[in-house]
C-alpha cells in the first residue's frame, strides 16, 4: 500500500469513528481511501443513504489528514504496521465482514491469516476451574493443531490465561486492544504483552491517544470474532463481554463453542445457557473441538511427522498429484476452481487428488477454501 493511500485510509478511520459500516461500504464501492476522499463533495451520488454526519465530517478531512501524518510518524518510530483493508496482510476473514475497520495497527511478527485462527474468550473473573480448562484445552490443541493462532483481548481472567497458556505451549497469540498502541490496558499485563510481540502481536483499530473507553471494548469484540474461524467461550456469567463476542461470531457465521460448568455456578451460567439454547456447541476437550471443525487432518499430519513420514518419503507421486504440486509451487493458496484450471484436472477428479495429497501431509485446505502447499 502506497504512502498516500495509507495516509488517506487513516484519515478516513478518524472520520469513521461514529459509523463502522457506512465508510467501509464507500471504500468497497470506490476501491480505495484515495477515491473516497476524491469524491467527498459528491458522496450522495455514490452512497445515497450516506448520513449527514458523515457528509459533514468529510468536509473537514484536512484536519484528519494532519492526524494521519502524526500517526504514521509514530508508527514508523515504533515498528507498528498499518494494515489497510485492501492489504494482503490484513486479516482476510475479517475483511469480509460488513463493519470491518478500514485500518488496523499491528505490532508483532505473526501471520494474521494463519490456516487456523481461533479466539478464546470469557469472564474476567476466571475461576480455578476455568484456568484448568484453558490449560488443558490449549495444551491438547497444540498437539492436535500445532499451527493454530490464539486470539483474545488481554483482559483479566479468561483472556490473559489464554494468552499465557498459548505462550507456554509455543503457540503464537494475538491480543486485540480497545485503545491505541501507545498505551496498554491493563498495565499489569505488560510483561505478557511484550512477550506476545515476539510470539504473536498486539492489534487494534484505534489511533494513538485513544483511551480504553467502555464502548471500545464492545467494538474490539467484533475484530476478535471476525478474524477467527471459531469462538471458544470458557466461562461466562449470565451477562458479559464474552457473550457479546459469541453473538457477533454467530452473526458472522463463525462456529461457536462453549465449555459447560456446574449447574448454578455463577461463571458457568452463560456457557450453560448458550448450550441449552443451541447457540453454542458443547465441548469438553480440544479433541471435541478439532472433530467438530473437521480439522482432523492437522492431527494426522502431526502423527505422520512424528513417525518420520516426511514429504521426501513420498517421491512416487501420480502424474495428477505431481501436476497439482507443480501448480501450487507456481502459485500457492489457490481455490479449487482456479486450481482445476491451473492443473487442467476436472473438479470431480481433482477433489480425490487433493484428498490424497492431504493424507500424505503435502497440502492443507485453508479456512477461505484455498489449498496451501507446505513448503
Amino acid at each position: 500500500m502506497n504512502h498516500n493511500e495509507t495516509r488517506n485510509a487513516i484519515a478516513l478511520t478518524r472520520v469513521n469513528y461514529f459509523n463502522l459500516a457506512g465508510l467501509a461500504q464507500l471504500y468497497r464501492k470506490l476501491g480505495s481511501a484515495t477515491e473516497v476522499i476524491a469524491h467527498r463533495n459528491n458522496l450522495k451520488e455514490v452512497l445515497p443513504d450516506a448520513s449527514p454526519r458523515l457528509l459533514e465530517a468529510m468536509h473537514n478531512i484536512e484536519q484528519h489528514l494532519r492526524v494521519a501524518d502524526a500517526e504514521m510518524e509514530y508508527n514508523a518510530r515504533n515498528n507498528i504496521k498499518t494494515l489497510c483493508l485492501a492489504d494482503n496482510d490484513y486479516p482476510q476473514r475479517l475483511k469480509n465482514c460488513a463493519d470491518a475497520p478500514l485500518v488496523l495497527f499491528f505490532k508483532g511478527n505473526t501471520d494474521l491469516n494463519r490456516a487456523r485462527v481461533i479466539n478464546v474468550v470469557g469472564t474476567r473473573h476466571c475461576t480455578a476451574y476455568g484456568q484448568d480448562v484453558i490449560r488443558k484445552f490449549i495444551t491438547e490443541l497444540k498437539k492436535l493443531s500445532p499451527e493454530v493462532l490464539i486470539v483474545s483481548g488481554l483482559a483479566y481472567g479468561v483472556d490473559i490465561n489464554a494468552h499465557r497458556q498459548a505462550l507456554a505451549n509455543d503457540l503464537d497469540t494475538v491480543a486485540v486492544l480497545a485503545h491505541g498502541l501507545d498505551n496498554l490496558y491493563p498495565a499489569r499485563h505488560k510483561q505478557t504483552a511484550d512477550e506476545m510481540i515476539k510470539h504473536g502481536g498486539l492489534l487494534t483499530e484505534f489511533l494513538t491517544n485513544t483511551n480504553a473507553d467502555k464502548l471500545n471494548f464492545v467494538r474490539r469484540n467484533r475484530i476478535v470474532a471476525g478474524m477467527s474461524d471459531a469462538c471458544v467461550l470458557v466461562e461466562s456469567a449470565a451477562h458479559g463481554g464474552g457473550l457479546i463476542t459469541t453473538a457477533i461470531a454467530r452473526d458472522y457465521s463463525r462456529e461457536v463453542f462453549a465449555f459447560p460448568g456446574a449447574v448454578g455456578a455463577p461463571f458457568s451460567e452463560g456457557c450453560n445457557n448458550l448450550i441449552r439454547d443451541h447457540k453454542a456447541q458443547l465441548i469438553t476437550s480440544a479433541a471435541d473441538f478439532i472433530q467438530a471443525l473437521g480439522w482432523e487432518t492437522d492431527f494426522k499430519r502431526v502423527q505422520a511427522t512424528r513417525q518420520g513420514i516426511e514429504r521426501q518419503l513420498f517421491p512416487e507421486l501420480s502424474a495428477e498429484e505431481q501436476t497439482v504440486i507443480e501448480a501450487l509451487q507456481s502459485l500457492n493458496d489457490q481455490p479449487i476452481s482456479q486450481l482445476s484450471l491451473s492443473a487442467n484436472i476436472p473438479i470431480s477428479r481433482l477433489t480425490v487428488v487433493l484428498f490424497q495429497l492431504e493424507m500424505k501431509g503435502m497440502l492443507k485446505l485453508l479456512a477461505g477454501g484455498c489449498y496451501h502447499l507446505y513448503t
